[in-house]
């Protein structure tokens, strides 16, 4: 059974304040992906929720002075947060486990990632200075970076605690107050991070959970009290969010799909390019922005290395994520997994071969799950729908190329530029690789490294603005230039 709060055991299922509510929306059943059962029911938030959290998140900006807070007394409570989900690791991966499908190992992991995040930004609080510009004439001139206000944040449900503070940890060391509406996959977890902000001493208010549908979303964005808006999901719903923010002219990031090239030139270590482009697909099972989903192989390497591939693939392990030994445990949601058959389906209709998987597993151990294999499909035109579309799950659209011009044009030739892997023994063939292809980040012989002190986000239809490093947390303030006069001499009409 999964544990959780009592309060959201009892449906009283948003976080506003200090103080948990039933939402006023239609419930919400959070559904155990390896087993079928069910994990709680919880309440969602209606427009009249939406409100009372905005206002509550204004209210508490006022009354906490938070925005005018000395910058090391905000990172006080940033570390204060990063020592608990340190304590509290363990029930969280568990949670993100019951309620995505991930490895307990994964789950693991991120939530230190997420510790580490809310540490890296705690620190940026006290070195991070503004700019004094050059002067043209006589004044001083300095810039000062001010917080937006209260920032919605919408976050997807494959890496649900990381994702988070990704967006919480910058805005709050910026100075604003967050309203977090999460996926309504993960909503336990994140109702949990919510509490555990709480618990660590930060003021009510700053953080307010409202687990809802997309229309919890829409008035969430749609809200005049909302300041800014940081969004993690797909380009549909980016778009749609991007509209709404322009409406009101309001700041906006978005990270969103991919349909990432990985590329294998013929100088490659065929055995290291295989296990990284094996990594960049089928770890998560491709639940990841920057799956490496489209790999580009040398025509001269080609034959060799898909037969690589269908090795590792055949040999991955699935089962219970928490078994260990388990390297990758279902997809996250029954829905989710009839979606990805479904293009796998369209994939046969467009000519494609599906050179392994293709479908669930058999066996009864696989039987109460939504499980899929590692799936690997050749033949396809590069224009074709399912080279195009971004699946998010474990399949792997093999396109062969004859010439780098011949790469480049079909590696471009996409609305998404989110990343891309380059494999090769010459660092100056993959570097003028790296700078042709249209990606937010390249990876070099290795793929799907990340680092919190680096930014990170996409080109074209992949996202606007950047999350992570110092960019991330600049994203969430808004820069007011300062003069200062240094003469005695009066102001004339001709200056």
């Amino acid at each position: 059974m999964i544990e959780i709060d009592e309060n959201i055991a009892a449906s009283r299922s948003l976080l506003i304040g200090a103080a948990w509510h039933a939402g006023r929306g239609e419930p919400l059943v959070s559904i155990d992906p390896a087993t079928g059962g069910t994990n709680a029911t919880l309440s969602t938030g209606s427009a009249d929720d939406v409100d009372m959290a905005v206002r509550n998140a204004r209210d508490a900006l006022a009354a906490s002075a938070w925005g005018n807070a000395l910058p090391h007394r905000r990172a006080d409570h940033l570390h204060a947060i990063a020592r608990l989900l340190d304590e509290r690791a363990e029930p969280l991966a568990r949670i993100v486990m019951h309620e995505n499908g991930k490895t307990l190992t994964e789950c693991r992991q991120q939530a230190r990632n997420a510790a580490g995040i809310f540490r890296y930004y705690a620190a940026l609080c006290e070195t991070l200075g503004s700019d004094v510009t050059p002067s043209r004439g006589d004044y001083l001139s300095f810039t000062v970076c001010e917080p937006m206000g209260v920032v919605a944040a919408i976050t997807p449900w494959n890496s649900p605690v990381n994702i988070a503070a990704e967006k919480l940890a910058p805005a709050l060391a910026a100075g604003n107050a967050v309203v977090l509406k999460p996926s309504e996959i993960t909503s336990i977890v994140s109702l949990e991070l919510g509490k555990l902000c709480l618990d660590a001493g930060l003021p009510p208010g700053l953080v307010n959970v409202l687990p809802g549908t997309a229309k919890t979303a829409s008035a969430l964005v749609g809200h005049p009290g909302v300041d800014m808006i940081s969004f993690t999901g797909g380009t549909a719903a980016g778009r749609a969010i991007a509209l709404a923010a322009a409406e009101r002219i309001v700041p906006v990031v978005l990270e969103l799909g991919g349909k990432s090239p990985n590329i294998v030139l013929e100088d490659a270590d065929i055995s290291l390019a295989a296990a990284g482009v094996a990594a960049g697909i089928f770890g998560s099972l491709g639940q990841s922005c920057i799956a490496g989903s489209r790999l580009f192989v040398h025509e001269s390497v080609r034959e060799r290395f898909v037969a690589m591939l269908v090795d590792i693939a055949r040999a991955l392990r699935l089962g219970p994520p928490d078994v260990a030994g388990t390297q990758a445990g279902p997809l996250a949601s029954f829905a989710h997994r009839e979606r990805v058959h479904g293009l796998v389906s369209n994939a046969r209709a467009e000519g494609g071969r599906i050179v392994t998987g293709g479908d669930a597993p058999g066996g009864a151990s696989f039987g109460r799950g939504a499980y899929y294999l590692p799936t690997i499909i050749d033949g396809l035109e590069h224009r074709s729908a399912t080279c195009q579309t971004e699946i998010f799950g474990p399949v792997l659209c093999v396109l062969p190329f004859a010439n780098d011009a011949d790469l480049v044009r079909q590696a471009n030739d996409t609305v998404y530029g989110l990343a891309c892997g380059i494999w090769s023994g010459d660092f100056r063939h993959a570097w003028r690789i790296a700078r042709q292809v249209q990606a937010g980040t390249v990876w070099i012989n290795t793929y799907r490294q990340n680092s919190v002190s680096t930014p990170f986000g996409g080109v074209k239809q992949s996202g606007i603005g950047r999350e992570r490093g110092a960019q991330g947390l600049r994203q969430y303030q808004q820069i007011k230039s300062v003069f200062v006069g240094t003469s005695d001499a009066p102001l004339t009409f001709d200056r």
